[in-house]
């Protein structure tokens, strides 16, 4: 895949840094905070599948903007195609910020290299109000399965005749990319089958269905600690400080590097005061320490401080990576 290829765990961090308190110290004098907004419950659209790292990262940050909102905040489950379906959604929702995409960069930034007409524009459609952190897929298999470790399951992979399935959370999602991936760059030949979601395709390798599964660490952290999933290994390109015994998959196919960013967008159109607000709590809300925690408990490697100016910029470096990438895959779903 090259180096372009390299996934947030090893670099995402080190990319804010410098501009960050800048531009952070810049923002204080920007424009002040609607003083009627909200008026009502905020509606935060995840477009994917309740139980799955967005759903688990939307649950926890919707509290806690809720708490220094003064209101309550309702997480909306709009699966498909991909996060298409709740993405579309959220771009075509009334623009007075009562209504917020929670969203990862499987949606926003691979979508558009996958389908023709994903149906909204991630760029033109939204406005950044807030990065949240990086997460690490893990490579797991039911605990029956032969293979206690990746290097065995690519050398079954690679006998003469054998045919394994592994599960998604759906076309084009990242956990199918990273199969393909994985296939491209270790040599095997791993039969992709899509989920509407991520639990679901967790649900039929637990229950022995299928015997692999990509799944985002937060969705997969308590299978592995209950010893209901075997964790061979995690995408980033080192060990995650949750699962630290657990190699990653570059060090037996080196290379090999893919994680997902989480970010908080709203509708393009939102008044000016309003998105300062929700851009000022957004910050607020991470620096909480309660919060943190409980993200990095989940496996969710917290961002630093980072400008709308900043996350803009990432959006739209992956978007480019990406289509790239996509394209030396030859993953489509169209």
């Amino acid at each position: 895949m090259g180096s372009r290829a390299t996934a947030l765990s090893s670099s995402l961090f080190s990319w804010f840094a410098a501009a960050s308190i800048a531009v952070l110290a810049a923002g204080a004098s920007a424009q002040p905070a609607a003083s009627t907004y909200p008026t009502r419950p905020v509606a935060l659209i995840v477009p994917q599948a309740a139980g799955g790292t967005n759903d688990i990262v939307g649950r926890l940050v919707g509290q806690k903007l809720g708490e220094l909102l003064g209101v309550g905040v309702v997480i909306d489950n709009r699966p498909g195609a991909g996060g298409n379906i709740g993405t579309q959604l959220a771009a075509k929702a009334p623009k007075d910020g009562q209504t917020l995409l929670m969203t990862i960069s499987s949606s926003q930034a691979i979508n558009p290299a996958l389908y023709r007409n994903p149906g909204f524009d991630p760029e033109k459609d939204f406005k950044p109000v807030g990065l949240i952190g990086a997460v690490p897929n893990v490579l797991l298999v039911n605990p029956g399965f032969p293979a206690k470790t990746l290097p065995e399951l690519l050398a079954l992979a690679r006998q003469k005749g054998a045919h394994y399935q592994y599960a998604s959370a759906g076309n084009g999602t990242l956990n199918h990319l990273l199969g393909e991936m994985l296939n491209s760059m270790a040599g095997i030949s791993l039969e992709h089958v899509p989920y509407k979601g991520v639990a679901p395709a967790i649900n039929d390798v637990l229950g022995g269905q299928l015997p692999i599964v990509f799944a985002s660490l937060p969705s997969a952290l308590p299978h592995i600690k209950a010893g209901k999933l075997r964790a061979l290994a995690v995408s980033g390109a080192k060990r995650s400080p949750a699962l630290p015994d657990v190699p990653a998959i570059a060090e037996a196919v080196p290379g090999y590097d893919g994680t997902l960013w989480i970010g908080l967008f709203a509708p393009a159109g939102v008044p000016g005061e309003v998105l300062t607000k929700l851009q000022d709590t957004m910050h607020k809300a991470l620096a909480a320490k309660d919060l943190r925690e409980k993200l990095e408990q989940q496996g969710v490697e917290v961002a630093p401080p980072t400008s709308p100016e900043q996350f803009s910029a990432l959006l739209h470096d992956d978007l480019g990576k990406w289509a790239r990438i996509v394209k030396q895959s030859g993953a489509s779903v169209d």
